[in-house]
């Protein structure tokens, strides 16, 4: 597809190798690993296979792997398992910084009985660790902190946090879908009890993720039925794209520091690029940051109309804000920090891949400002 993809954050596109890799399961090799045979046996040392290379990336244990379909199917395992599922009361501790797959799941908990805490950020979007550590009860079951956000980038200090929660005797999941790939993360040193990841967003495929559960932590099962995934993930597992996921694991664990280092120089790149347009806040910018992520309010601007134009120029990015049903609402998470509708409103979120060269920054910063004064000059007309 021709054009110029910066919307990294949103998906990424598969490396060719990761490719490769599952070519075959695809095709001869076809066997369900639940099955006895020698077709089933070889798919099943080809998952186990996948789950050792995500375990090395994670710096775990790969029996603590488990295998899942998305990274929102992993948050939701966590928080029904650990909210007992049937039971309507209870307490959890959420950040309002985490991604909807953790925070709807909370609201709708929240609606039936369940007492939520949820932690706002700072201007920045980072979570003060004593604010959050205040707010564990005696009977709270769970504490939720992504790693890092999807929308600004901020990386959070969920190292403190768990120290906090190791104390109390309270479990944590650490949201991790957006952190891997783009910077180093090891659930030893993150002293975590759960942690989720999504293959897309590391150039692996579709439809296969992974919750990591600390050894000798019980959760109850969200998928009944069949003894897959030690009994923990009921379901025949998807074989290629978990031995895509795999690939794309090794790969991240050989090639992470360059990607930083490449990514860092091209966000650096781009935001003295957009300085220079003027009339622009970088939010988060004053705290540590996925080295890729780039979210920007540009004063006067509709980022749906600027997101239009700029696709059709091309360039694929995404706004600051969130549609349903046809309605386009300012990011819970922006509001959260103190950002007002309407700045949230004129956002966009610009997210860099390994893929992605100078010269398409450059060239993507004059038509944005090219685009930019178009529609301010438009806005100008109008309120004449």
């Amino acid at each position: 597809m021709a054009g110029t993809y910066f919307d990294h954050n949103a998906t990424t596109p598969v490396d060719p190798r990761v490719r490769e890799s599952m070519l075959p399961w695809i095709g001869d090799q076809f066997g369900n690993p639940s099955s006895i045979h020698a077709f089933g046996q070889a798919a099943r040392e080809a998952v186990e296979r996948a789950r050792e290379q995500v375990a090395t990336l994670l710096d775990a244990s790969p029996a603590e792997i488990v295998f899942t379909a998305t990274g929102t199917e992993a948050n939701n395992a966590v928080i029904r398992g650990c909210s007992r599922i049937g039971c309507t009361s209870g307490h959890l501790v959420v950040s309002a910084m985490d991604h909807p797959s953790v925070a709807a799941v909370a609201t709708d908990l929240e609606s039936s009985g369940f007492d939520i805490s949820w932690i706002a950020p700072d201007a920045n979007g980072r979570i003060d660790p004593d604010r959050l550590a205040a707010a564990i009860k005696p009977d709270t079951s769970l504490v939720c902190l992504a790693l890092a956000n999807n929308i600004i980038g901020t990386i959070q200090p969920v190292e403190k946090v768990a120290r906090f929660c190791r104390k109390a005797g309270v479990p944590i999941l650490c949201d991790a879908v957006q952190a891997i790939g783009k910077i180093p993360v090891s659930v030893r040193d993150l002293d975590v009890d759960f942690l989720s990841l999504g293959a897309h967003k590391f150039y692996g495929p579709l439809g296969a993720a992974a919750l990591w559960i600390r050894k000798g932590v019980e959760l109850n099962p969200y998928l009944l039925g069949g003894s897959q995934e030690r009994h923990r993930r009921a379901g025949t597992v998807n074989v290629p794209a978990i031995v895509g996921m795999g690939e794309a694991a090794e790969l991240v664990q050989a090639e992470l520091e360059a990607r930083r280092a490449h990514l860092l120089s091209l966000r650096d790149r781009l935001e003295t690029g957009l300085r220079e347009i003027g009339d622009i806040v970088i939010h988060g910018e004053a705290v540590e940051r996925l080295p890729n992520t780039t979210h920007a309010a540009l004063k006067d601007i509709d980022a749906q109309s600027l997101l239009i134009r700029l696709d059709l120029a091309g360039f694929a990015v995404s706004a600051g804000s969130a549609c349903s049903s046809g309605t386009v609402e300012p990011s819970p998470a922006l509001l959260a920090m103190g950002v007002t509708p309407q700045e949230a409103l004129s956002s966009l979120r610009i997210s860099l891949g390994s893929g992605n060269t100078e010269d398409e920054v450059d060239r993507f910063l004059v038509v944005l400002a090219r685009e930019v004064a178009a529609l301010r000059q438009l806005g100008t007309r109008t309120s004449v």
